[in-house]
């Protein structure tokens, strides 16, 4: 039995690093809806430490170290470890699968941007996260939307077979599921986690493809703020968690 664990363990790190090796994270549109989450989780931090998980290229990071608080970042591959420790070598970054995290300490923000929907077990996650907290911490956790105007029509035409169907995209990310927003609280509540706050963002009416090709900068700002007024069907869904 440990030799499996090993082994399976051993299989995730290689699939990370994989993914890691060809991220496309950082690019194009996907980097603004990194930075509109960003500015949203902003409004809902609470005093104290951060520990982010999966930071990925470390977007998120490059921002959340500029409020000055002590930082950790967990990520199950080294090569993005390397590359957000290179720019940032004042905070703390671990190269560890969450399952395998064993802080010293616990953390009064923990941020989970793009998580959820890689993970093989979203709720044992979220039951390993809790116990991560202080009493008074929260957990802000972000994932894509099976019901984004984009998947819809997407599906209407034939190009998916359902909304929460894996596109080519999702496959390229290593996404193991695509959450509506009815299962993304169903997980919190699982791991009997209080959800403080639900929303969303960045209402995508076309593929990210089609957008880069003519969308400006006002357009796609413009875009992530009407998704704040209808989270059901926006590109982005988010929560705002507590024990």
């Amino acid at each position: 039995m440990i030799i499996r664990k090993s082994c399976m363990k051993n299989q995730e790190s290689n699939r990370l690093d994989l993914i890691a090796k060809n991220s496309l994270y950082a690019a194009g549109a996907n980097a603004i809806t990194i930075s509109y989450s960003y500015e949203i989780f902003k409004r809902f931090f609470v005093s104290g430490s951060i520990l982010e998980l999966g930071p990925a290229e470390g977007l998120m990071t490059d921002k959340i170290v500029t409020l000055g608080r002590c930082v950790t970042c967990v990520d199950g591959s080294k090569l993005f470890c390397d590359s957000i420790k290179s720019r940032h070598p004042s905070i703390e970054v671990i190269n560890s699968l969450f399952e395998d995290f064993n802080p010293s300490d616990n953390y009064d923000n923990i941020v989970l941007g793009h998580v959820l929907e890689h993970v093989e077990d979203p709720v044992a996650i979220l039951d390993l996260v809790k116990t991560w907290l202080k009493p008074n911490g929260i957990v802000l956790a972000a994932v894509p939307n099976s019901r984004s105007l984009h998947r819809q029509a997407a599906t209407i035409m034939g190009m998916l077979e359902s909304e929460n169907s894996l596109n080519s995209l999702d496959l390229h990310h290593g996404h193991r599921r695509v959450f509506n927003p009815e299962d993304f609280r169903k997980i919190f509540r699982d791991a009997s986690l209080k959800i403080n706050y639900f929303g969303g963002y960045w209402l995508k009416p076309i593929s990210s493809g089609q957008i880069e090709e003519s969308w400006s900068d006002q357009m796609l700002h413009a875009f992530m703020v009407l998704g704040e007024r209808y989270p059901d069907i926006a590109g982005e869904i988010y929560v705002v968690a507590s024990k």
